[in-house]
C-alpha cells in the first residue's frame, strides 16, 4: 500500500483505493483518495515506465577478404 502527504489534513497517511497510473510523461503514480477526509491523493514514483522498444536489427558483416 502507498503512502502519500494528504494535503486537506497535513498529513503523511495510507493512499486507499490505490490506483497505479502512467502519466503522460511516461512516469508512474499513484493516485487514490484520503482515507480520513476522502481527498485526491497523488504521489509520483521514480523512474519512468519501461517504453516497449524492439531489439536493434542485426547488421551483417562484411566478408573478410583480400583488399582489392
Amino acid at each position: 500500500m502507498a503512502e502519500g502527504y494528504c494535503v486537506r489534513c497535513k498529513a503523511k497517511r495510507p493512499i486507499a483505493d490505490a490506483v497505479e497510473e502512467t502519466m503522460k510523461n511516461g512516469r508512474k503514480a499513484v493516485k487514490g483518495k484520503c482515507p480520513v477526509c476522502g481527498a485526491v491523493m497523488f504521489k509520483i514514483l521514480g523512474g519512468k515506465a519501461a517504453p516497449a522498444v524492439a531489439a536493434p536489427a542485426a547488421v551483417p558483416a562484411a566478408p573478410a577478404g583480400p583488399p582489392v
